[in-house]
C-alpha cells in the first residue's frame, strides 16, 4: 500500500496535474479542454461549462490534499484559479431561467453547441457547476458560492419533476429511463451535503436525505440482484429484447457503485455496501474483454458484444458504433472501485482484480512523452490511440485525476 501510495502521488504530481496546471487560462478563468486525443493541439478555445465544473473540483480538492501533506504543490496558485473559475461560471453562465449554458466562449459568450436547440442542453453540465461550486464553497469556507450551489441543484430537481431537462450529446431515448439520472443526482447530493455539513447549514439533513432516495432509486429499479446494473429501463416492461434494454455500460456501473458505497457506509448501510460489492466484481467480469485486456465500452447483458432489436436514435447508434472502444473514465473508475472494494470487503479477489486492471491501465493509456504528460485517452480494441469524439469535444480534466486523488486519499487512510 505505500508502494501504491507513492506511485499515484507521483503520477498526480508528475503526470497528470503539469498538463492541466499549464491549461488554465490565468486572465478569464476557467481551463482550455479541447485538446486533440494526444493532447499536442488546442483545437478550439470554447470552454465547455461541464468541463468548467469540474475543474473546480479538481482544483479545490488538489488544494485540500496540499494542505494535508497528501500532494506537494501550491495550494494557493491552486484554490486563486479555482476561484477566478467559480467568478467566470458566476458572470457568464447562468441564463434568465436559472440554468446553466452548455457552452460558453473564451470570454464568457454563451453559444449554441447545435444550432438552434438554445443554450440550455444538457442538466448534466448544471449538475457538474453544482459539484464545483460545492467542493469550492467547503474548502474557500465561501458561504455564497455554497448558496448558489443549493439554489442550483434545487432548480435541476425542480426541472427534473417538471420533465424539462434535456441530455445532450446523447438524449435519453424516448419510452426509456436512464440509470445515468439518479447517478449524477446522487453523487452531487453526497458531494453538496458535504459541503452543508461543513458549514452546519440548515438543509444538510434534507440534502443526506435526497443523496440516500437517489441511492435507493438505483438499487431499487436498476440492480437486477445478479449483479447488473441496468442503463435503461424500457417503459414497457414486455419490452426486454431489444439493445437498449440488453445492453450494459461497464464503466458507469462501476462509477455508480463507488458512488453507492461511499454513501451507504456514510449512512451505516451495509446492505448497500455489499451490493454495490457485487456490482463492481460483476461489470469487471462481463467488462473485461479476453481477447486484448481492458474494459469494452459497452457490453451485452450476457456478456460480449451488444445485441438485441434495433429501434434507431443516436444513443443506440452509440452503442454500437464503438462497443468495442477503450477508452479512458471506465478504466480510471476501474482502479478506484476495486481498491474501494477491496478495503471495504477485505475479499482478497477484489484486489487480485485491481491489479490486472493496474497492470493493463498504466501499460495503456499514459503518454508515452513525458513532456506532454496525462493520458492518451481514446483507443480502439486492441489499446491503439484513435482520433475519435465520445461525447464533448474535449481531453476531459476530471475522471482520471478525480479517481487518482481520491485513490491517494484511500490508500492514505490504509
Amino acid at each position: 500500500m505505500k508502494h501504491l501510495l507513492s506511485f499515484y502521488q507521483e503520477h498526480a504530481e508528475q503526470v497528470l496535474l503539469p498538463f492541466w496546471l499549464k491549461a488554465i487560462d490565468l486572465e478569464r478563468g476557467g481551463v482550455y479542454t479541447c485538446f486533440n486525443n494526444e493532447g499536442t493541439e488546442l483545437v478550439s478555445t470554447d470552454k465547455y461549462t461541464w468541463s468548467q465544473g469540474r475543474f473546480i473540483w479538481i482544483l479545490a480538492q488538489t488544494a485540500s490534499m496540499i494542505d494535508n501533506k497528501l500532494l506537494a504543490g501550491d495550494a494557493e496558485f491552486c484554490m486563486r484559479n479555482a476561484r477566478k473559475t467559480v467568478d467566470f461560471l458566476r458572470s457568464h453562465v447562468f441564463l434568465d431561467n436559472g440554468n446553466c449554458a452548455y457552452v460558453l466562449t473564451e470570454d464568457g459568450g454563451k453559444k449554441e453547441a447545435i444550432p438552434g436547440l438554445g443554450y440550455d442542453i444538457s442538466f448534466y453540465a448544471d449538475c457538474f457547476v453544482v459539484l464545483g461550486f460545492a467542493k469550492f464553497a467547503h474548502g474557500s469556507r465561501d458561504a455564497g458560492v455554497l448558496q448558489d450551489a443549493l439554489r442550483l441543484y434545487r432548480r435541476i430537481i425542480e426541472r427534473l419533476a417538471q420533465g424539462d431537462v434535456r441530455s445532450e450529446p446523447y438524449p435519453v431515448p424516448v419510452g426509456y429511463e436512464a440509470h445515468s439520472v439518479p447517478m449524477i443526482m446522487l453523487n452531487v447530493a453526497q458531494e453538496l451535503a458535504d459541503a452543508l455539513d461543513s458549514f452546519s447549514h440548515p438543509e444538510v439533513q434534507v440534502v443526506r436525505a435526497e443523496a440516500e432516495s437517489y441511492m435507493n432509486t438505483i438499487m431499487d429499479r436498476f440492480y437486477t440482484g445478479s449483479g447488473i446494473i441496468r442503463e435503461m429501463l424500457p417503459m414497457d416492461e414486455g419490452d426486454t429484447d431489444t439493445l437498449l434494454t440488453r445492453h450494459v455500460t461497464p464503466g458507469h456501473s462501476l462509477e455508480s457503485m463507488w458512488f453507492v458505497m461511499n454513501e451507504a457506509l456514510k449512512i451505516g448501510n451495509q446492505q448497500r455496501v455489499d451490493q454495490a460489492a457485487a456490482v463492481i466484481e460483476q461489470a469487471f467480469e462481463i467488462g473485461w474483454d479476453p481477447e486484448y485486456g481492458g474494459l469494452l465500452r459497452y457490453v451485452d447483458r450476457e456478456g460480449g458484444e451488444v445485441r438485441g432489436r434495433r429501434t434507431g436514435g443516436r444513443y443506440e447508434q452509440l452503442v454500437g458504433d464503438t462497443w468495442d472502444m477503450k477508452i479512458w473514465w471506465p478504466h480510471s473508475e476501474a482502479l478506484y472501485a476495486l481498491l474501494l472494494a477491496y478495503k471495504q470487503t477485505g475479499e482478497p479477489h477484489f484486489y487480485t482484480k485491481y491489479e490486472q486492471m493496474h497492470d493493463y491501465v498504466f501499460r495503456t493509456f499514459p503518454h508515452p512523452d513525458a513532456g506532454i504528460g496525462e493520458w492518451i485517452q481514446i483507443r480502439d480494441r486492441s489499446g491503439q490511440p484513435v482520433q475519435k469524439m465520445v461525447a464533448l469535444p474535449v481531453k476531459d480534466p476530471y475522471h482520471i485525476l478525480r479517481n487518482v486523488l481520491l485513490t491517494i486519499e484511500l490508500l492514505a487512510e490504509q
